[in-house]
């Protein structure tokens, strides 16, 4: 249901509901209406559908919303413009986490490492992120290699803890550094 709302979706179904309007209008005479409908109609689905073509699903918000809000605000603020980046609509990307996986060292052209779900962490350890990456072509040796530096580079302060699900997933833990 959430693919139906997305911005692809809604400008594809709104140029082609001008399309269809302004061809009826054109198959009835009715020039006043037809001509702006049908000139504004297609380019609209046309966008639309190059929108859908290039688009990129929220990663699954397993956490809502409205759930540790205060946790939040006191944490990091780079957490929560991670959270808020992966839980939108991309355009033109390959995979959330694009750039940042690039620069870790974590991508592959053809099949990068695909963001599939993130859960806010509220613990002992305090405020933290977990996320779940389908690992394609990056296999799991990479991303211990890099474990280290993980952390630090998606938050100061932070730790990150890899736990291998099978040999296609893995869950990232984004944790404060003074508790793990």
């Amino acid at each position: 249901m959430n693919d139906l709302f997305s911005p692809g979706s809604l400008v594809t179904v709104a140029g082609g509901a001008l399309t269809v309007v302004g061809a009826i209008a054109y198959a009835t005479g009715s020039a006043n209406l037809s001509l702006p409908t049908i000139f504004y109609g297609i380019p609209i689905l046309l966008g639309g559908l190059a929108l859908k073509s290039s688009e990129l699903p929220p990663a699954r918000r397993i956490t809502p919303k409205e759930a540790l809000k205060q946790e939040r605000e006191q944490a990091p603020p780079e957490l929560g413009k991670l959270l808020g980046d992966v839980t939108r609509w991309r355009y033109g990307q390959k995979a959330h986490l694009e750039t940042s996986l690039e620069a870790l060292k974590l991508w592959d052209e053809d099949n990068p490492p695909q963001l599939l779900e993130i859960e806010e962490l509220n613990e002992s350890d305090g405020y933290g992120l977990r996320l779940r990456f389908a690992l394609n072509a990056v296999g799991q040796d990479r991303w211990n290699d890099k474990q280290d530096r993980l952390g630090r580079f998606f938050a100061k302060g932070m730790q990150a803890k890899l736990i291998p699900l099978d040999e296609e997933h893995l869950d990232l833990l984004l944790i404060p550094a003074d508790h793990g």
